[in-house]
């Protein structure tokens, strides 16, 4: 949003996100997304944080220690009240689905509204793997133009197949199988950006930092604008494809 938006106010560039309901609850670090209209050209780019696409769920709403149902199997409430106004929708999941995590944000993995039962299906993996399914079906269905973005490398991933001079990039399957898996056969688009990723790990900051630490780094933040501008461009390319 930084690159879109120039990191500033400006005439061309509107904050809506009031419009969506994505602005700073009080107490709050940070709003749940941002969201920025171009008058200039009519367009509005959204971005919301939704840890792992499902629907989280207060069990008692009256107890701040509460417990959350994350429901695998229904998209978030947000996007479940938005969804009419996207023309185009990315999504893109992975680094959460970790059991530290959950057990940190005290999420209950819930589906049909009840707990899970089925030890197996209460896998991380597993349940990320069926709550991935759930989303791609609900999309298929529901949204104009869905796409989906595999697993993004870690920096902890990289840096072992750097390309030399004279080599060549011959995979054109997917790293992530799981995804590639749902979206066969659907309306949802795969974005290949795994792979091409791997090959900067120079572009990663959690490695070059002042504070950079050894064994798991952050996953987030990829810095050189190449990086990135080259994931958009591959969406603008499926974009120009379909019209």
């Amino acid at each position: 949003m930084c690159m879109a938006t120039g990191g500033k106010d400006s005439l061309e560039v509107e904050d809506v996100g009031s419009e969506y309901g994505l602005v700073k609850a009080v107490g709050a670090k940070r709003p749940d997304g941002w969201v920025y209209r171009f008058p200039t050209t009519n367009t509005t780019i959204l971005y919301y944080w939704s840890a792992s696409l499902y629907y989280l769920e207060p069990l008692n709403i009256t107890d701040p220690a509460t417990d959350y149902a994350m429901h695998l199997d229904c998209p978030p409430a947000f996007l479940q009240r938005s969804l009419h106004r996207f023309n185009v929708l990315v999504l893109n999941t992975g680094h959460d689905w970790n059991r530290g995590k959950l057990n940190a944000n005290r999420w209950v993995m819930y589906v049909g509204g009840e707990p899970i039962r089925d030890r197996k299906l209460a896998q991380i993996g597993n349940a990320k793997n069926f709550t991935i399914y759930s989303v791609i079906n609900f999309h298929n269905t529901h949204s104009s133009r869905p796409f989906s973005g595999p697993y993004h490398p870690d920096i902890f991933q990289m840096g072992i197949g750097t390309l030399e001079e004279g080599d060549k990039v011959s995979q054109d399957e997917s790293d992530d199988s799981v995804v590639a898996g749902a979206v066969k056969g659907t309306r949802v688009r795969l974005l290949q950006i795994t792979t091409l990723s791997q090959l900067r790990e120079e572009g990663h900051i959690s490695r070059y930092s002042l504070k950079a630490s050894h064994g798991v780094q952050d996953c987030l933040h990829w810095c050189l604008p190449g990086i990135s501008d080259t994931w958009n461009e591959i969406l603008y390319a499926q974009l120009l494809v379909a019209d």
